[in-house]
């Protein structure tokens, strides 16, 4: 697959509108970022596929979700319109990541080789189980490996050189 097929995206999902919160257009908001304290920076949204972003003004975070009020909703119906719409932030909004921590955007379409430079295929998708995620990879036959998401297994992880190397557990005897 060629690089251009896995585009940093311009706008990153951080949650989903599942209903309207009281009668003056506020909405709750189910929360998908792993960075919930960082909505407090936001000062702006992005609803479903718009092109201009919305003013944001947070009324409060509770259990995975998110209570907006946002520019030009002002009323219940309004909000109700907006239950299932994905809510995006500009990519340059993101939460600052530590040294060695990685978007799942950033992952997706690495090819993986072993240390001893055989390939397995590229990362289709990851799957979060809580404990770690797994790496889906698939070659070009459509053959997957599931690769769990830890240092001793994966320790060379390179988006700039398109490519994350690994030690398959159950690779070796």
């Amino acid at each position: 697959m060629a690089e251009s097929d896995f585009a940093q995206p311009d706008r990153l999902a951080i949650g989903v509108i599942v209903a309207p919160h009281g009668t003056r257009g506020e909405v709750r908001m189910q929360i998908w970022t792993h960075f919930p304290e960082h909505l407090a920076e936001i000062d702006a949204v992005y609803l479903g596929d718009e092109e201009r972003p919305r003013r944001l003004r947070r009324i409060g975070t509770s259990r995975g979700h998110a209570t907006l009020s946002l520019q030009g909703i002002t009323d219940r119906e309004s909000a109700e319109e907006l239950r299932g719409t994905v809510v995006r932030i500009d990519r340059t909004q993101a939460a600052p990541l530590e040294e060695g921590e990685f978007y799942h955007f950033q992952l997706i379409g690495l090819n993986v080789e072993t240390e001893a430079g055989e390939a397995l295929g590229t990362v289709a998708e990851i799957i979060e189980t809580g404990a770690n995620d797994v790496y889906v990879v698939r070659d070009a036959e459509g053959n997957e490996t599931l690769i769990p998401a830890l240092k001793d297994v994966v320790p060379v992880i390179d988006p700039e050189a398109g490519k994350m190397i690994v030690r398959p557990l159950n690779y070796w005897g």
